[in-house]
């Protein structure tokens, strides 16, 4: 999804984001987050890293699944599943977001638009950036599973010709 945002509001940021695909979700957060002190190589400064729009996308989203993972799953089977990750030494999977409602959207809008801003983009390039977040995941609310073919009668096919 993070990808699909930036090609769409700053292609030219493409080269990051594929540059930190390679990593876990938990990785490519720290590495853009700057958080703790410690530096993590992109290969440029943090200076040039404040006005870009990737690390806007990827760490709201990131939070923003994070946040509906916790509301959903209790602490018990939350800290009983991360236990059993470490157990057989496999890293997390990715997190999703599922559909949002509207006010959850109109939320997530607001924190785009505010970490932009924090990070130095323009108003205009946090709207746009925030625009942008917020269509592909009232995209994601309308996208379906495939659905099982019928035939014209009505009768699901039964395999055999």
């Amino acid at each position: 999804m993070v990808r699909e945002v930036v090609a769409a509001v700053a292609p030219a940021e493409l080269v990051l984001v594929d540059g930190l695909a390679q990593f876990d979700d938990a990785t490519a957060v720290r590495r853009l987050g700057g958080n703790g002190g410690r530096r993590e190589p992109l290969g440029f400064g943090l200076g040039e890293l404040a006005a870009l729009a990737a690390p806007v996308v990827w760490l709201v989203l990131d939070q923003t699944a994070r946040k509906i993972a916790e509301s959903a799953v209790d602490s018990s089977l939350s800290g009983t599943r991360s236990w059993l990750r470490r157990m057989r030494h496999r890293t997390e999977e990715p997190l999703a977001i599922p559909p949002l409602t509207a006010e959850q959207l109109a939320e997530v809008r607001t924190r785009v638009v505010e970490t932009a801003s924090q990070r130095g983009l323009s108003a205009a390039e946090a709207e746009t950036v925030a625009d942008a977040v917020v269509a592909r995941l009232a995209l994601t609310a309308t996208e379906s599973p495939p659905q099982r073919r019928e035939d014209p009668a009505g009768e699901e096919p039964s395999g055999e010709s």
